[in-house]
């Protein structure tokens, strides 16, 4: 029997593969990965495709560094985290105006940690970088980067210093990571991001490395070690690495309540599935308690705490699931995970 169920589960991640496959051809990606850790064991380590499609591109490979777009904001929330634990912000419901002495007191009146953390700020900014109110805070979702910026400049204010630092000191050296970094200089590891196949490729290299910019590069393995600290509460080899607290904390939902139910729910950054919402990223059948991170290029890793499970997916095709289907891959793709190992 135990065989049967083994060789069941190998055809179910080939199928996996193929549908990684699918998206990396349909939508245009050079590059595709797919990774999965199960009760702690690499169970997967799966690359095809180039760095970019120019004709010296090199082939992907488990050294492969990612720019993982607005996945990096999994890493700028557990920082959030380290500062409510280590006592620096006092809640998540302090005004932004107690940190932010000289914004307009007006126009962030009422809007709190909790709602730049949450995508429930209501804030977004004009093509001239003016900040404006689009609806008041608290009372609706939206996804603009207005939130990640403030919290990335607070966090970096309390500490007096880049949060990658405080990563780097507190997460990265710890865990022996080397190919997680905030690159601002080329390098052979380095994929390229595609915006459209008959442009060249763009580096996404940024010129700092304090967090402000989006230029997190990671590798398929590091992506998804980093999901399982998260998977198993800050311990990674047996050595409690970051605090319990911190974790939980980071992956605990922290919306306000809404009037609208189709609304995703968020934890520091990460989207974390209570009840199964219409315009949520995770797919109706990932139990409770899972939580998920995804950027613009494709990267995405999947926690499902109930199966032990984390799988992280790389491309590096800029808005890889369409504009208007982007939803829809993400929920088949975390329904197709919870088959295959529920």
């Amino acid at each position: 029997m135990e065989e049967v169920i083994n060789m069941q589960r190998t055809t179910s991640i080939r199928e996996l593969i193929n549908w990684v496959e699918d998206i990396k051809e349909k939508n245009h990606s050079s590059a595709a990965s797919l990774y999965i850790i199960k009760d702690n064991k690499v169970l997967l380590d799966h690359y095809s495709g180039y760095h970019s499609y120019s004709k010296d591109a090199p082939q992907v490979s488990p050294k492969s560094q990612f720019n993982i777009a607005s996945a990096r904001k999994s890493y700028l929330g557990l920082a959030l985290s380290y500062a409510l634990y280590d006592g620096l912000i006092s809640s998540l419901d302090d005004p932004v105006t107690k940190y932010f002495k000289h914004c307009d007191v007006e126009l962030f009146k009422g809007t709190t940690i909790r709602h730049l953390a949450t995508n429930s700020h209501g804030l977004d900014r004009k093509p001239d970088g003016t900040i404006y109110r689009e609806f008041k805070a608290g009372k609706r979702w939206a996804y603009h980067n207005v939130g990640d910026g403030m919290i990335a400049e607070l966090v970096n204010s309390l500490y007096n210093k880049g949060f990658p630092e405080l990563l780097n000191e507190r997460v990265f050296k710890p865990m022996g990571f080397t190919e997680t970094g905030w690159r601002t200089k080329p390098h052979e590891n380095l994929v390229k991001v595609i915006r459209e196949v008959n442009e060249p490729p763009l580096s996404a290299l940024g010129k700092l490395s304090d967090g402000t910019e989006k230029n997190l590069f990671v590798s398929t393995r590091e992506f998804a070690k980093w999901g399982q600290l998260h998977l198993n509460r800050g311990v990674f080899n047996n050595i409690q690495i970051v605090p319990s607290e911190v974790i939980d904390y980071a992956t605990t939902i922290h919306s306000p309540s809404y009037s609208n139910n189709s609304f995703p729910e968020n934890g520091l950054f990460w989207y974390v599935q209570g009840k199964p919402r219409k315009r949520s990223e995770i797919g109706e059948r990932v139990p409770q308690g899972s939580y998920q991170i995804l950027g613009v290029t494709g990267p995405t890793i999947l926690v499902i705490p109930q199966l032990n499970l984390v799988v992280s997916k790389m491309y590096n095709k800029r808005n890889n699931y369409g504009e208007g289907n982007y939803l829809h891959y993400l929920k088949e793709f975390g329904n197709k995970v919870v088959d295959v190992f529920s």
